[in-house]
């Protein structure tokens, strides 16, 4: 029994620690939107994550009449899905803005988005920035 025990302990080593999370990409990070497919060409935004285990909030700065938003989200393993909620002039005609992404390093992210930014999605590309 001891050695089933000391082998699977081995094996949890040599394979990573199951369940041993996401990477925190807590920070934060300069987000450039590329709407080459959109007039406007491409813009540049800035979030600031807080991530505790899965669990991701911050803030997003920039972008014109949008302003500083609250934004929240999830990070699985290399993958991250983060947004705002926004309601349009007089209240009406909420949406929401969401960007799916790729952890490629511990300072750089890709993925697409879609409305307000690209009709169609666009893809987006974010750096941490240095302390």
């Amino acid at each position: 029994m001891k050695h089933q025990l000391l082998i699977v302990v081995l094996l949890s080593l040599a394979l990573g620690t199951t369940g041993a999370g996401a990477a925190n990409i807590s920070g934060t990070w300069v987000c450039s939107v590329d709407r080459a497919s959109e007039k406007g060409g491409p813009f540049n935004v800035t979030f600031v994550f807080n991530q505790e285990g899965e669990r991701l909030t911050g803030t997003f700065y920039g972008f014109g009449p949008i302003g500083e938003q609250k934004v929240t989200g999830a990070v699985k393993g290399d993958k991250v899905v983060f947004g705002f909620d926004l309601k349009g002039p007089g209240n009406k005609g909420a949406f929401t803005a969401t960007f799916n992404g790729t952890i490629e390093s511990p300072t750089k992210m890709t993925g697409t988005v879609g409305s307000p930014f690209c009709g169609a999605g666009c893809k987006w590309a974010a750096a941490k920035k240095k302390k």
